[in-house]
């Protein structure tokens, strides 16, 4: 069987997209422009095992402004080594960030895929009512390749599942952003599906660095 193909990345990368939506709706109130972002999370079952973490040190503009967490791991399925969050206001913008260090998961490995690492990330996104901009930064990964520039939504493949199915799909600087857009995105520095095409033994995602922007503020229920 070949095996997984590695590479370490010694020059820390850095992405960027920048999110703008319609005309704002006129408003006597117009609510403050919000962010929030998280070190990571994990969702993953397997069998009859299902394990979740929640968001992981979550900060956010109305507070928390910061959050804290000391890693540790999640069973048998993954280790995040700690990080942090800021957020906060500057003026009209806000702006969330989050990073991380030291995350390891080899879930993929009993399936016969590789140990993924990465050594340090960080997602950020600043946001005004002229739009949002999201950006990645990592470096020291292992267990897959990536080229020299990163496009948005970046996806790559872990082939290696029974009948020529993916082990996981893998998304590097990661973009989402709602259908019409409204200025507002959510960016990961990065995300593991397990099994995507649905039929595997694993189901279940990982989030390594997660930002949140609105500009327009909170939408009401």
């Amino acid at each position: 069987m070949r095996k997984p193909v590695s590479r370490l990345l010694s020059v820390t990368m850095l992405t960027g997209a920048l999110v703008t939506g319609g005309p704002a709706v006129a408003s006597a109130d117009p609510a403050p422009a919000t962010a929030s972002a998280s070190v990571g999370s994990l969702d993953v079952e397997i069998g009859d095992e299902r394990v979740a973490t929640g968001e992981l040190a979550p900060c956010d503009v109305d507070g928390p402004l910061t959050a804290t967490t000391r890693g540790g791991s999640t069973g048998d399925f993954a280790r995040f080594g700690g990080g942090e969050s800021r957020c906060g206001r500057n003026g009209a913008a806000a702006i969330g960030e989050a990073a991380g260090r030291r995350f390891e998961t080899t879930l993929l490995k009993r399936f016969g895929g590789p140990v993924i690492k990465v050594r340090t990330f960080m997602a950020k996104c600043s946001t005004t009512k002229d739009g949002s901009l999201g950006y990645i930064e990592f470096g020291d990964i292992t267990g897959f390749t990536l080229p020299e520039n990163i496009p948005q939504n970046y996806r790559l493949t872990i082939a290696g599942g029974k009948g020529g199915t993916a082990l996981a799909s893998l998304t590097v600087n990661e973009t989402v952003t709602p259908t019409p857009p409204d200025g507002s995105l959510v960016t990961h520095m990065l995300h593991i599906k397990l099994f995507p095409q649905g039929d595997g033994p694993a189901k279940g995602d990982i989030y390594l660095g997660t930002a949140r922007c609105d500009p327009y503020g909170k939408k009401k229920p």
